[in-house]
């Protein structure tokens, strides 16, 4: 049985990501487009439009276009925007990065993605050159400027000519973030001009409410796919104002709401615990905040209630995955009737299906099945694993989320389980299996699991289940140091339990429904 949004079909313009952002800004040149929240400093629609073309020029001066791939370390500011489409602009590939990644994690990216090029800031260059060093990426610029590197300033002073481009929306990939998917290591998802095109257009009843006059508050990191389409590029293709901040930090984050009016703010849900909880939010004036969206991870009813209360703005949330450009089904503004604990209905232009991962039979209204996806927003594949990809895109083009579902006769959808074994940690994905592979690393350790339980706080977070070798006297805080010291924060195993045996298949494979049943005896 194939489901549907209760909203009619919306055209999806054959157009780049470009064109449908700057296609034609006349009307909003002089409006203001970006705020770094940190500083106040601004760029307008005008002066973003002109950077990005400088930025493609400077790109293509030095060699990079269609079918090249340049990498993006840095946390949010305005010009994150510039270097982003400037490289969509020279008709090249942005491959966006985990600012918290270790230089190893920088290279296994840059080096998968075949990157030419990185642009970073100068706090993270310590991982950064060593991440590009390693890839062999030897061009690389630091955005605030350091000894030895070119900076933003200096590439966008440049008077070459800025390239034409001819760009096959349906085909030509604008950028490839990195996803575990529904299993294993992190893998390049292309996403063409056409899927983030249309994900933006697809959004657009969803997300009446907002238009010139929205204020979005961008903590959610750009080079996550949250980030870099609900907030930058939805926030752009609106004509809105969007605040950049770096990095969390609640007292900012509640100052930055304040003095500039932020009215959309969009968070994951350990954002929702300090809102709810922390004393020092009764300190600032949030009145201008009218909507609160989560996504990422699932939000609690409970919380989210909790939150509303306190600060008396309006609070939904949505589902999506990095492969599906993200957002595939949101609670819509206005429609305060459904339940904060659902994900919403159905976006335009996305069909789905509800199957039993035991029988793969479908499923209909009210019964539990895996959720299937098909539309114009869906990936092209995993970059260069056409066996993964295979494993989530059925030859009929269905995509397999991996997350159990359930939806109500007024179409309404809720996620009650998930099939796959990623772990979400404060919204971040920790792959198990890249845990498992570093926790093998060590001379001490014999075998190794990993799965996700619920810590004191109700958040997912990785334990590893640890085999030691004969005669060790390895520890809990030994592993974990170990992990820590190779693994961005976020992917930490936070807890340790030593077991005789990791069980296992007959073909080999973890079972970790074994390992679960062991924490709920």
């Amino acid at each position: 049985m194939v489901f549907r949004s209760p909203f009619p079909d919306v055209e999806i313009p054959d157009v780049s990501l470009h064109q449908l952002l700057f296609g034609d800004i006349a009307d909003r040149a002089d409006r203001v487009a970006l705020i770094d929240g940190m500083s106040g400093a601004s760029l307008t629609y005008g002066q973003l439009a002109g950077a990005i073309d400088r930025m493609a020029a400077a790109l293509a001066a030095r060699g990079i276009g269609k079918g090249d791939v340049v990498g993006i370390l840095s946390p949010n500011t305005p010009y994150y925007a510039v270097v982003f489409h400037g490289i969509l602009r020279a008709g090249a590939t942005a491959t966006t990065i985990n600012a918290l990644y270790t230089p190893d994690e920088v290279a296994h990216q840059l080096h998968d993605a075949g990157a030419k090029m990185l642009f970073t800031v100068s706090v993270l260059l310590p991982n950064a050159a060593p991440g590009a060093a390693k890839a062999g990426v030897t061009d690389v610029v630091v955005l605030d400027g350091a000894e030895g590197y070119p900076s933003l300033g200096e590439l966008l002073a440049n008077d070459h000519p800025v390239p034409e481009v001819s760009i096959n929306p349906a085909e030509d990939i604008a950028v490839l973030p990195y996803s575990s998917g529904t299993t294993a290591l992190p893998k390049g998802v292309m996403l063409t001009h056409r899927n983030l095109v249309a994900n933006l257009v697809q959004c657009g009843p969803i997300l009446s409410d907002v238009g010139p006059h929205t204020r979005i508050l961008a903590v959610l990191p750009f080079f996550h796919i949250y980030g870099m389409q609900v907030l930058m590029n939805n926030g752009l293709y609106i004509g809105g104002v969007v605040v950049t901040l770096p990095k969390f930090e609640l007292p900012e984050f509640l100052r930055v709401i304040a003095e500039h009016k932020t009215d959309r703010v969009y968070i994951a849900p350990p954002v929702a615990v300090a809102l709810a909880k922390h004393p020092i939010v009764d300190k600032y004036d949030l009145s201008a905040m009218k909507m609160l969206f989560s996504g990422a991870a699932p939000l609690d009813e409970d919380l989210a209630d909790a939150v509303k209360k306190r600060i008396g703005c309006k609070i939904a949330q949505g589902y999506g995955m990095t492969e599906m450009s993200p957002v595939s089904h949101a609670i819509p503004d206005g429609r305060e009737d459904i339940s904060i604990g659902t994900v919403g209905v159905i976006i335009p232009n996305l069909e789905c299906r509800l199957v039993d991962p035991a029988t793969g039979e479908d499923v209909g209204v009210g019964e539990r099945g895996e959720l299937w996806c098909k539309g114009p927003n869906i990936m092209k594949g995993y970059l260069n694993n056409a066996e993964a990809t295979a494993a989530t895109i059925d030859d009929d083009g269905w995509l397999h989320t991996g997350d159990v579902a359930v939806i109500d006769a007024d179409g309404v959808v809720s996620i009650v389980d998930r099939v796959k074994e990623l772990i979400k940690y404060k919204g971040y994905q920790v792959p198990p299996a890249e845990l498992e592979a570093v926790l093998l690393t060590h001379a001490e350790i014999a075998d190794a699991a990993v799965i996700g339980v619920r810590d004191a706080d109700g958040e997912e977070v990785p334990k590893a289940f640890v085999v030691r070798q004969a005669d060790s006297s390895l520890d809990a805080d030994a592993v974990m140091a170990f992990v820590a010291a190779h693994v961005a924060p976020h992917k930490k195993v936070r807890v340790v339990e030593f077991i005789e045996a990791i069980p296992k298949s007959a073909a080999g494979k973890i079972l970790r429904k074994d390992l679960r049943a062991r924490e709920q005896a």
